[in-house]
């Protein structure tokens, strides 16, 4: 897992619920290509044409609230999300995001000092977030030791295939 990150961020509100995320219109859906690119339709049908690969998502309070839907991570990561920073996270989505290798990084504040299309840099080891075009440093919460190893093998199944020797 990369411990130093940058890239554009894309700003949305408050209270994005797993629906927002990705539709339950589109749950039948298994193609990864297909899935991204519907990904925040509940925000705007051209949501994830505008996010560039690589990007992150800068969320208010309450991020991935609603059902339980592992679908609003696997969008996200399709459409290629690195992380999602918010000020808080719905504690189901924050698990599954983990469980699925989509990096949810608490950062308080952060939808307050940022704006669509700035660069920002995601330090791990730090435990911080560097808005470039203002030199801002915000400090995020740390990840536990478990997270860490879900998520540096790239989410809970592919850590338990390896584990068990089913690489």
């Amino acid at each position: 897992m990369e411990t130093k990150i940058t890239g554009k961020v894309t700003v949305v509100g408050n209270n994005i619920d797993t629906d927002q995320i990705y539709p339950g219109a589109y749950l039948a859906l298994t193609d990864p290509q297909e899935i991204g690119s519907h990904c925040m339709e509940g925000i705007s049908t051209d949501f994830s044409k505008n996010l560039p690969r690589g990007g992150f998502i800068a969320a208010g309070r309450n991020f991935g609230c609603g059902s339980s839907r592992e679908h609003a991570p696997i969008a996200l990561l399709a459409m290629g999300a690195k992380a999602v920073l918010a000020d808080s996270f719905a504690r189901i989505f924050y698990r599954n995001a983990v469980n699925l290798g989509l990096l949810p990084i608490v950062c308080h504040g952060i939808s307050e000092k940022v704006e669509t299309g700035m660069t920002l840099t995601l330090d791990l080891d730090a435990g911080t977030v560097t808005v470039q075009e203002t030199g801002e440093v915000l400090p995020c919460d740390p990840l536990g030791e478990q997270q860490k190893m879900i998520l540096e093998a790239g989410g809970i199944k592919p850590l338990m295939r390896k584990r068990f020797g089913k690489d």
